[in-house]
Order: structure tokens, then C-alpha cells, then sequence
């Protein structure tokens, strides 16, 4: 017999839901949150605080939730006999039409769900693709959403034909409709799923190109849970004004622009689609082109939400995405953002002592962007070179190039030349040795790495 331990909690009447429902989002549909965890594996959110967002994410009314921690999960509906009536009794006595667990549920466990309860169920990972479907703009994220939709569905077509059983017993020419159906359905998905496949590596491709094309800046990538403020910070960056809301997943596209940064000239600040525990593998590979930017960024700025109760699952979260993208070894800075947010001194000391090395911030009021600043710079600053070039007064076009890709520190003057002193990243060095118009000194103060090429 299993232990278990179960809360359920009416939210018809909270704070949240009033918003909602006083709001002008159309809501689409009421529902029941479940959660089963294991006592060896208990999520870090068994409030399921996260699924309720979502479903809010997705206009979905939440009116109770349900949890359940057990040894193992049923075979056959993944919830244990006793907390299915439960969960029946308050799907009759709220009217509603959905309820969704915040599991992943096998084809079959969901077909039994709804055998059981005469609503529709689905899981987290069905709510995610769902709502990266309604908040898809540009052709990209639209097949991307579809492919991962696609793979997640193909296995889930088993069964969805029943009323269409065969008529006899096997055999050439004997197969019913519901065996011909269901090999239909399958057949066009396949096909779908191999254009979209298609179109999506040559969308890698090209962007693969375009990226790897801009060697003339460094990159630095906005990467981290969703609705941690990554938008917010570039616009307080770049003056880029993108969208900015607070509500999971608010974008999903990747937004490159151009940041001025002192030390080290303009360099390239890219942001994209946030992440969020356990992420769909499907959309991670469906992604992968989107993420394009972050995967051959030079420098990861992992933006964390500080006021989050579960700071640490979202950090560890960030950190998993990153393994399944082989980025995890990039140089990355930690960001724990809207510090301007904690109304508990010993909270934020916590949050020192837990992450000393952590650059703090509120990209909302511009608190800590100076300091996140340098230490940007800093890190991207180990690709310079510091430089005198000497040239003719009237080369304009070097002194334009050199303001450009790098950055000017003082010139002097003497008779018909000028003598330039300058930081420059690595790859516009190695430019300048083969211009016949000026004379490069690398000067002595400077690293090492830099006298050797030269």
C-alpha cells in the first residue's frame, strides 16, 4: 500500500482569478491543477504556483488544485484510486471542462483520465506547447511550435479511432476503417514532420551563417527562466524597446541590438525565448536555430528572478537547458535581477552568501547596471589589445574604423601625425597588421598574448 499525502485547494475566489476574470483576456476554459510526486523526487513547486501561471498564461481559469506524493506513479492514471475520486468529485461539483497535471502522461494514462472524469486532460508539456502556439509571430517560432507539437502528438494517435474498430480478423484486404485512419493520420504527420524538419535546418543554416558572418563584434546573450526580466534589461541597455510584460513566455523570438559598451566598444546583446522547468526536448531541438545567437555568443548573461521562492529550481533549471545546448562551459555571468523587489534585508544577505559572485540588479529602475556593466567589460576585455597606431593625419578612414570596432583612448599630434592609443578585440588586430598605411605598437603594459601574434 502506498503513502500518500494529498491537499486540495479551492482557488475559485482568489486575488489571481478575480484579475482575470475582471480582465478583458477572453478566458477559454476552467480547470483543475494535479500534481503526483514522488517522495525521492518532490518538486521544488508542490504548490503548483508554476502550472497556475501557465494555465494563466494560456487564458485557462484555474478553480482548485490537487496534490498528490506517493512512492510511484499508477500504471494506469498516474494518480492513486482514491485521489481520482477525489479529483472527480471536484471536477463535478466545479462544472469544469479540463484538467491538467503538471506530468507527463502516457498516451494511455491520459485516455484512461478522460475514460474516468469525462473532461479533457492534458499535461504540462500539451499546456506549454499550447501556449508557445498562440504566442508565436514570425515564420521561425511558428514551425518550430508545429514540429514540436507534431512529435509530441504522432505517438498519442494510437486509440483515437476506437469507434472505428475492424471488422473481422486480420488479413490482405480485410483491414477496417479505423486501422485505415489511424495509418492515414499517421502517414500525413510523418510527412509534415520531415518538411518541417527540412525547412527548420535550412533556417539553422542560414542563421548559422549570418552569425558566424559578424566577426566585427563580440556577442553577449540574455539567457534565463521565463519572466525573469531578460526584455526589460535590454531595453534598459540598448534603448531597444521590445515587448516587455510580465507574463510567462511573453516573446519567443530572438531580438539582437546593439550595446555600447565602455571598455570595450559596441558589442551585440541578443535575447530569446525563456526557459522554464522541464522544457519539452522537442522544443529544445525545435528551437535550436532560434537559439542560435545564444549558442555562439561569446559571453551568457543568466538572468535569475531574486524574489522567486524557488530561485534555485529556476537557476538549476537554466543550467539543464544549457546542458542539452552544449553550452554549459560558456562563460557565463550570474544576474539575480529585481533585487529593487525584496522587502527582507536577511532575504537578499541569503542570497549573497548563496551566490557570492552573483551581480545584482533591477533592470526595471537601473539599479546595478553600472556595476553589471564593467564586469561585462571585463570579461570581454580579455580578447583586447591594447595598441599605439601611428598614422598620417589625414586618415580618416582609420581613425573611423578604429572608433568603430574598438575604442579610442587619447591621440596626440606631432607635425603631419597622429599617434593613436586604443583598445581593439583580437580579430581587428590582426586586421591592422596588414594595413601598409600606419605603424602598430603594442603597448607594454599589455597582455602578453597579444606581443606574441604580433
Amino acid at each position: 500500500m502506498f503513502e500518500t499525502y494529498s491537499q486540495s485547494v479551492d482557488v475559485k475566489n482568489k486575488k489571481n482569478n478575480s484579475q482575470l476574470l475582471n480582465s478583458n483576456r477572453k478566458i477559454n476554459e476552467t480547470a483543475i491543477l494535479v500534481g503526483v510526486y514522488l517522495y525521492n523526487k518532490i518538486a521544488p513547486d508542490t504548490t503548483l504556483d508554476e502550472l497556475y501561471n501557465l494555465a494563466e498564461a494560456a487564458n485557462i481559469l484555474t478553480v482548485a488544485r490537487l496534490v498528490q506524493i506517493r512512492n510511484k506513479p499508477e500504471s494506469a492514471t498516474y494518480i492513486g484510486s482514491g485521489k481520482l475520486a477525489e479529483l472527480k468529485e471536484l471536477v463535478d461539483s466545479h462544472d469544469t471542462n479540463l484538467v491538467i497535471f503538471d506530468n507527463d502522461l502516457a498516451p494511455s494514462q491520459t485516455k484512461n483520465l478522460e475514460d474516468e472524469l469525462n473532461v479533457r486532460v492534458i499535461d504540462r508539456t500539451e499546456l506549454i506547447l499550447d501556449i508557445f502556439a498562440s504566442r508565436a509571430r514570425t515564420n521561425e517560432a511558428k514551425l518550430a511550435v508545429e514540429l514540436a507539437q507534431l512529435e509530441y502528438s504522432l505517438p498519442r494517435l494510437k486509440k483515437m479511432w476506437t469507434h472505428l474498430e475492424r471488422q473481422g480478423v486480420g488479413g490482405v484486404g480485410l483491414r477496417g476503417p479505423g486501422e485505415k485512419q489511424l495509418e492515414v493520420d499517421r502517414r500525413l504527420a510523418q510527412k509534415r514532420i520531415i518538411k518541417l524538419k527540412d525547412e527548420l535546418a535550412e533556417i539553422h543554416n542560414r542563421r548559422k551563417r549570418e552569425v558566424a558572418a559578424r566577426t566585427e563584434h563580440r556577442t553577449v546573450s540574455l539567457v534565463g527562466y521565463t519572466n525573469a526580466g531578460k526584455s526589460t534589461l535590454m531595453n534598459a541597455l540598448t534603448n531597444a524597446d521590445v515587448f516587455v510584460k510580465d507574463m510567462l513566455f511573453a516573446t519567443l523570438d530572438t531580438r539582437t541590438r546593439k550595446w555600447n559598451l565602455s571598455g570595450c566598444g559596441p558589442v551585440l546583446l541578443s535575447d530569446t525565448v525563456g526557459f522554464v522547468r522541464n522544457l519539452p526536448h522537442h522544443l529544445v531541438a525545435s528551437f535550436r536555430a532560434t537559439l542560435e545567437e545564444t549558442i555562439n555568443a561569446d559571453l551568457l548573461l543568466h538572468i535569475a528572478d531574486a524574489t522567486s521562492n524557488h530561485l534555485h529550481a529556476e537557476i538549476d533549471a537554466v543550467y539543464q537547458v544549457l546542458d542539452e545546448l552544449d553550452i554549459r562551459k560558456k562563460d557565463t555571468l550570474l544576474v539575480l535581477n529585481k533585487i529593487d523587489a525584496i522587502e527582507q534585508p536577511e532575504h537578499l544577505y541569503c542570497l549573497t552568501q548563496k551566490y557570492p559572485t552573483a551581480i545584482q540588479i533591477s533592470a526595471k529602475n537601473n539599479i546595478g547596471l553600472e556595476q553589471l556593466t564593467a564586469a561585462v567589460s571585463d570579461v570581454l576585455s580579455k580578447e583586447f589589445v591594447e595598441l599605439t597606431v601611428e598614422m598620417s593625419i589625414g586618415n580618416g578612414r582609420m581613425l573611423a574604423l578604429l572608433a568603430k570596432e574598438g575604442e579610442i583612448l587619447s591621440k596626440q599630434f606631432t607635425n603631419e601625425i597622429i599617434l593613436v592609443y586604443c583598445r581593439v578585440p583580437q580579430h581587428v588586430f590582426g586586421k591592422l597588421k596588414n594595413e601598409t598605411e600606419i605603424k602598430i605598437t603594442c603597448n607594454p603594459n599589455y597582455d602578453n598574448t597579444a606581443k606574441s601574434q604580433w
